[in-house]
């Protein structure tokens, strides 16, 4: 925990912290919009569809070199919140949209209509229906973009600029010294995700305890 004479490890950790909180607002978000848009066939959803796949099947340092090529002659500043972010994007994405497309998949529109039928608008379906309906899946794609965020390597190779994250700072200190200091901090990195992990089927429980105590108390009013 004190000052290390090798490597940056809280300020690298701070921006794997924040970049992977950031890949996780953004995964979760466009992945339900995207699963919104994919339960009916729209012109180019095909190509869209592919284009996504596709991110998965190019190998991860080509992403990360062509995101800093193009952010480079595009006179843009390479760093790990802009280009580091897109980059990584195109890894957590496809995750995030593949299990919305299964969810949604197998979601009964029959809630949505009895929603509307009682009155309800659109955003009110989506927000007081769909979204707790699916909300144990959206903790899933949460955790999915953080944790592959929080120790994607190649990916931010080429698009973190000057500032390291973590996985990169770990790595150069590997490679310029090896001290005891980079096994305590895997069994401090260990912890931190078992934390995660934890926190995440922490609020799964609660959700789905909550979901049981609304539906016995709707089922003792109906009698």
């Amino acid at each position: 925990f004190e000052q290390q004479a090798v490597g940056d490890i809280w300020g690298s950790f701070a921006r794997s912290l924040a970049l992977g909180l950031m890949v996780m607002v953004t995964t979760v978000v466009i992945s339900v919009m995207g699963g919104l848009a994919f339960r009916k066939r729209f012109p180019g959803s095909s190509v869209i569809f592919y284009l996504i796949i596709i991110s998965l099947v190019i190998p991860s340092i080509l992403v990360s070199l062509g995101v800093g090529l193009i952010f480079s002659q595009a006179g843009l500043a390479v760093h790990w919140s802009t280009s580091g972010f897109g980059s990584q994007l195109t890894w957590t994405l496809p995750f995030g949209l593949l299990i919305m497309f299964a969810v949604f998949n197998r979601f009964d529109k029959s809630y949505e209509e009895a929603a509307r039928d009682q009155g309800a608008s659109a955003w009110q379906t989506v927000r007081h229906v769909v979204l707790p309906i699916i909300a144990p899946m959206l903790i899933g794609v949460a955790l999915f973009g953080f944790t592959l965020s929080y120790d994607e390597f190649a990916r931010t190779l080429l698009t973190a600029g000057s500032y390291n994250t973590l996985p990169l700072e770990i790595y150069g200190m590997t490679t310029n010294v090896t001290t005891p200091v980079i096994f305590a901090l895997g069994t401090l990195t260990t912890v931190f995700s078992f934390l995660i992990i934890g926190t995440f089927l922490t609020i799964v429980i609660v959700l789905r305890s909550r979901q049981a105590k609304r539906g016995s108390d709707a089922g003792q009013g109906m009698l």
